[in-house]
């Protein structure tokens, strides 16, 4: 991020006097301040509403208004701005007065001394500068907080939602269990290593017997019948379906499917559905073929 450029220190001098004016001119002159003058307190406001200004001098002696009056107008519309008085001994009283009250940064005394005044108008724009600052890293972190309340008010939204995605998902996903239990056809499910990954109870019951009744975790080429591991081979693409024929005279009806279609599974899915006897076959045994 660039940097910006540090702004040029701004002073005001209000006083009635000319020659005085001058000679702080040339004192202050020599730290490098942007310089404004005015003769008396309107045309001092009217220089404050056109210009930043970090500092103000002031005389206390001005025709129409006094500097304490003046720099309590500016305390309420520029209440930023660094405000010191000039002033003689005789108005001690009422310079304390505004300076208890918050109106006056300080006072000197006239005649001033040139390295006095230097060194009280430089301590004067440094504080005024650290207000600034203050102020800026204020607003930064009021800024920074109100993001931060936002990214969490965004984060518990984002996490509500996840959640109640997650449990829509764990419903589906018992949903789902219960019916590929119940199904009435057997369905096995066997991953890339050739082990048996999924089977509902209907697998279960009409290949397990000899196993347990639980064929999860099992090898299927250890464990599943012949007929169906020589099907295995056409795992690649979609067979279709298939009848086998039992000793028992009963017939199973077989599908083979790859996984991986609709998920990052792979292995292979076979769907295994007993037959009593086929449309097919009762047509033909019944003569009501054509």
């Amino acid at each position: 991020m660039k940097e910006a450029m540090p702004r040029q220190r701004t002073l005001l001098l209000v006083d009635d006097e000319p020659n005085i004016v001058s000679a702080l001119k040339r004192t202050l002159r020599r730290d490098g301040y942007r310089i404004l003058t005015a003769g008396c307190a309107e045309e001092g406001l009217s220089l404050l509403a056109e210009h930043e200004v970090g500092v103000i001098l002031s005389d206390q002696r001005m025709p129409k208004t006094t500097g304490v009056e003046f720099l309590r107008e500016v305390k309420r519309h520029y209440p930023k701005t660094m405000r010191i008085v000039l002033s003689g001994y005789t108005e001690l009283e009422s310079v304390t007065n505004a300076i208890n009250e918050g109106a006056i940064y300080k006072f000197l005394t006239k005649p001033w001394d040139d390295d006095l005044l230097l060194k009280n108008i430089r301590e004067a724009f440094e504080y005024h500068e650290m207000e600034q600052e203050n102020q800026r890293l204020t607003q930064e972190l009021q800024y920074s907080n109100q993001e931060l309340s936002r990214l969490n008010q965004n984060l518990e939204q984002q996490v509500l939602e996840k959640t109640r995605e997650i449990v829509h998902n764990m419903t589906m996903l018992e949903i789902s269990q219960e019916i590929f239990e119940h199904l009435p056809v057997a369905i096995i499910g066997i991953d890339q290593y050739d082990m048996i990954a999924a089977a509902n109870k209907s697998a279960d019951k009409l290949f397990g017997g000899r196993h347990g009744g639980c064929l999860l975790g099992l090898q299927a080429k250890e464990f599943l019948p012949e007929f169906l591991l020589d099907l295995l081979d056409k795992a690649n693409t979609q067979a279709p379906p298939e009848f086998i024929q039992l000793p028992d005279g009963s017939t199973l009806q077989l599908w083979i499917s790859p996984m991986g279609n609709s998920s990052l599974s792979k292995g292979t899915i076979i769907v295994v559905s007993p037959q009593k006897q086929s449309d097919e076959h009762f047509i033909q045994d019944n003569g009501l073929s054509g």
